[in-house]
């Protein structure tokens, strides 16, 4: 719906013209539209989602990629696709999904825009959203692949775990323990004897040697 003039929306208008930065943001979030503001920024709608709605627009990989691919050009005419790195391709990608995204949710929220007015929408999406929506995947993809690499570690330590524990408790390896165990104790017990007459010897030779010097 239209924004009606108040105090708190002439409250606004003040700070904008006192903050020229957060004045140029909103500019390049917003399109004026038939006398009707339509934010360009997908996360300005929050207040209006449902659980699904915002996990459906914050994870990447929603879409198909056959829908993706179709759509590159669309966004990114000047790429040449085949150049690029993996990251990068990974990067575009979400891109192009945040942009279709981001046009379903305002076509969603502002039904009344026609064809005409979405285009021009579109277009300046392009121009002002691009690098803030790769920026926006680029620390999506950079969040899953860390918690992907906890989860691998933390399935590894289980592994490990369940494997030495199942070894531990098998009958055939507590038979093979047992006499192993006896062997051990014995070459402790020996080699602390042997210490231990060592340790006496050098006691008693100690006075004698000190005598013959």
């Amino acid at each position: 719906m239209p924004i009606r003039s108040g105090p708190i929306e002439r409250a606004v208008s003040a700070s904008l013209q006192q903050d020229p930065q957060l004045q140029r943001r909103l500019q390049q979030d917003s399109i004026q539209l038939a006398g009707k503001t339509v934010y360009l920024n997908p996360f300005l709608y929050w207040r209006r989602f449902d659980a699904n709605t915002d996990r459906w627009l914050r994870e990447p990989g929603q879409l198909g990629e056959e829908q993706i691919e179709s759509n590159r050009f669309r966004f990114y005419p000047e790429v040449v696709w085949d150049g690029l790195s993996e990251e990068e391709r990974a990067t575009k990608d979400g891109a192009v999904e945040m942009f279709l995204k981001s046009l379903e949710l305002i076509s969603t929220f502002n039904p009344e825009l026609t064809s005409g007015q979405l285009l021009e929408l579109e277009r300046k999406m392009a121009v002002t959203k691009k690098r803030a929506f790769e920026r926006w995947v680029d620390k999506s993809l950079r969040r899953r692949s860390q918690a992907q690499k906890a989860e691998k570690r933390r399935f590894s330590r289980e592994r490990w775990l369940r494997e030495w524990q199942e070894w531990a408790l098998d009958p055939v390896t507590r038979k093979a323990l047992l006499p192993l165990s006896g062997v051990v104790l014995l070459a402790a017990f020996g080699g602390w004897y042997l210490g231990s007459q060592e340790f006496c010897r050098q006691l008693i030779l100690q006075p004698g040697l000190q005598k013959i010097r």
